[in-house]
């Protein structure tokens, strides 16, 4: 008798943990994603900021799960799920059928209906989208340095995040960091320091999940590294040049989006209902209303519990692929499932050297006791043991000498920025 097919569409920490969680049952897996490495995304700003290298937080998929006989990597983009015809369709034609289905796509960039300012504002969601922000933020400096007019140059090193929350917080922290120390004695016609991180944010507060006292705390820690926060602030133009926000024109050659989030496509082809950002609602099981055999995990998930959604964060991912596993298996054991209960272990978030926020284990912390833990915490969560070793060397190294290690800048068509022509580059040329 064949072995019940288990298919997992994503190698995040939700793919992952379904996937390891089914090591011991009697089950073949397929694991499919349309990269062959994990990333570890909390860290893909401090590649996107030259601290690491993206060999750092990323492992291949087949490495993890190398010694897991039952699995299968297949790299792969899911176009569609066929839930009556029990078949996950490729995008290339390739058809993957399965009895249990565990979907964790995740989610991409949401431009809230201005895809236009995907040229101009990147996000951070991939290893590509990381280096493709350090070439523009990096080659913004060398523009700069052989720029004559004022007004340009100025504007050269004028760096706006769009969005404040984790990701938009850690940016603007880390490139305050960049001008401020690491850069500031690699130039001699410009002063890195006066370089401008301006921080914009629609809400009334940075970092909304978190309590108002660690809010306040966060914001001070950013202007205490000179960076600019702007609340209340909504984003009503991004171009080339600059942004419009509040009413009021930046011209600013570097932008980056932190601002939302929309749940990846494939989750919609099957007919089941969805969030306003397009992820999935669930049922308690965190299966598919209508089809017990299709779970929905991580991001590309809407569950509610103490009517509040689920976080869409890396520990949430991993409950969620824990309870995907065990579910499966209570399923092939005669047994009842159970409800998903999401446990909250708390949030952190890091701003910068000894700068950080966090509030788990009914603590609520901030600066250097936040930033250790913070350090802790993410060291133990990487998946393995030679990245724990190399992040702790270069970070033991940035700790001494402010250095980033990973400096590096390529021409535009030999990299990812050759996806979108940078203000900066055109700078460059044209003071050259």
């Amino acid at each position: 008798m064949a072995r019940p097919r288990v298919v997992i569409i994503g190698g995040g920490f939700g793919g992952l943990a379904t996937a390891m969680g089914l090591r011991r049952a009697d089950v073949d897996i397929t694991l499919i994603d349309r990269r062959n490495h994990h990333l570890f995304q909390p860290l893909l700003y401090q590649v996107a900021t030259a601290s690491l290298a993206p060999s750092d937080i990323a492992e291949p998929i087949r490495g993890i799960l190398s010694r897991q006989a039952n699995v299968t990597v297949r790299m792969g983009t899911a176009d569609r799920i066929e839930v009556e015809a029990r078949e996950v369709v490729l995008a290339d034609g390739a058809r993957v059928p399965y009895d249990k289905l565990v979907v964790a796509a995740g989610v991409s960039h949401s431009y809230f209906g201005h895809d236009d300012w995907a040229e101009h504002a990147p996000g951070l969601k991939t290893i590509g989208d990381a280096l493709e922000i350090r070439q523009r933020v990096l080659r913004a400096f060398e523009a700069a340095e052989w720029c004559d007019d004022a007004a340009e140059r100025a504007a050269l090193t004028t760096f706006v995040v769009v969005g404040a929350g984790p990701t938009g917080v850690e940016l603007a922290g880390a490139l305050a960091e960049i001008a401020l120390r690491t850069l500031r004695r690699d130039f001699r016609r410009i002063d890195t320091t006066q370089a401008r991180i301006i921080l914009l944010e629609g809400g009334p507060a940075v970092l909304p999940p978190y309590p108002d006292s660690l809010r306040l705390k966060a914001k001070a820690q950013l202007e205490s590294l000179g960076v600019e926060v702007r609340l209340d602030t909504l984003v009503t133009d991004i171009d080339a040049q600059g942004v419009t926000a509040g009413g009021t024109r930046i011209e600013a050659r570097t932008v980056l989006w932190a601002a939302g989030v929309e749940a990846a496509k494939v989750g919609s082809t099957m007919g089941a209902p969805t969030s306003r950002a397009g992820q999935v609602k669930v049922a308690a099981d965190l299966s598919v209303p209508g089809h017990p055999d299709v779970f929905v995990i991580g991001d590309l998930a809407h569950l509610e519990q103490n009517g509040k959604p689920v976080p869409g964060v890396a520990q949430a991912a991993l409950q969620m692929g824990h309870f995907a596993s065990d579910a499966i298996q209570a399923d092939l054991a005669g047994r009842p499932r159970g409800a998903f209960r999401y446990r909250d272990k708390g949030n952190m978030a890091t701003i910068g050297r000894s700068r950080a926020v966090m509030d788990a284990m009914g603590l609520k912390l901030s600066g250097f006791p936040a930033w250790a833990a913070w350090v802790v915490v993410h060291l133990l969560f990487l998946v393995t043991f030679r990245n724990r070793i190399l992040v702790f060397t270069k970070w033991a190294w940035a700790w001494a000498t402010w250095e980033r290690a990973s400096r590096l800048v390529w021409q535009g068509e030999e990299g990812p920025a050759s996806r979108a022509t940078n203000a900066a580059d055109a700078s460059l040329r044209k003071s050259g």
